[in-house]
């Protein structure tokens, strides 16, 4: 029996310190040199050692573990993180990214209610990534549900896909939460795809992050269709662990790392 040979794509498997919440990032470092990840994405919160780049180079120097991204502090319990402003977020942010060699910042659309901030943000985006040679990868969210109505909590809005952004994140979570079809995001985007935050969800109104197979979303689809187009990006697992004991999280880490490595392997061209 003859053996198929197989591809992998170049697009590094990496950890997003969020899966490992609330404990702290030097344990992300730990989990991802242990478990076997091909790199960070740390997300900014509270923890100084999240926003503070010489600790972070430490760290990565310590464990061998690159930082791939950074998540800037868009989320609503980060708003204090280096001010009110929220362009001086993404610029912090994107300072951070260089500082530690990280490629891409990854940054949600503005909330509703920063309507001077939404209304240069396409612009703004674009400008940064011309002046600083830094991807910035705006991620899909998903409309605010209360009592069975809708509310549209981003703008310009919470799917990217018709929203002229160059590098977009596409978030397997959100997308449960949305109702939106990933398989069709993933064609629609195309190269705009750049960065991709793998978890699952159920379709709950409540942003769930669950392991990949775990829920409804086509996470391997998704996968082997990256892998089929020579994905360049990176693949960050971004998972909710913080209910679990350290041992049942890392096995819930070492799982979603194996999914990933199972169906980013496809059959290798003739």
């Amino acid at each position: 029996m003859s053996e198929t040979p197989v591809a992998i794509p170049a697009a590094p498997v990496a950890l997003s310190t969020a899966s490992v919440y609330p404990e702290s990032v030097a344990t992300a470092f730990g989990l991802a040199a242990r478990l076997g990840y091909d790199g960070l994405e740390v997300m900014v919160m509270p923890e100084p050692v999240s926003r503070e780049a010489g600790a972070l180079a430490a760290l990565s120097d310590l464990h061998g573990i690159p930082i791939v991204s950074i998540h800037a502090p868009t989320l609503l319990l980060t708003q204090r993180i280096w001010g009110p402003d929220p362009w001086t977020k993404v610029d912090r942010s994107i300072e951070l990214a260089q500082e530690v060699g990280a490629s891409t910042v990854v940054v949600h659309p503005p909330f509703r209610w920063q309507r001077e901030y939404a209304e240069g943000f396409v612009e703004g985006v674009k400008e940064r990534e011309a002046e600083t040679g830094t991807i910035i990868a705006v991620e899909n969210m998903f409309p605010w549900r209360a009592r069975q109505r809708e509310m549209l909590a981003y703008l310009p809005h919470w799917d990217p896909v018709g929203v002229d952004f160059d590098h977009v994140t596409l978030d397997l979570s959100h997308t449960a939460t949305a109702g939106s079809d990933a398989m069709a995001m993933v064609r629609d985007l195309g190269p705009r795809l750049t960065h991709l935050h793998l978890a699952d969800g159920t379709g709950l109104i409540r942003d769930e992050h669950l392991v990949p197979g775990r829920g409804n979303q086509p996470c391997a689809e998704v996968l082997e269709a990256l892998a089929a187009g020579g994905f360049g990006g990176s693949v960050v697992v971004e998972v909710s662990t913080r209910r679990l004991d350290p041992h049942t999280r890392s096995g819930d880490l070492a799982e979603a790392l194996a999914f990933a490595r199972l169906h980013l392997a496809g059959p290798a061209p003739s």
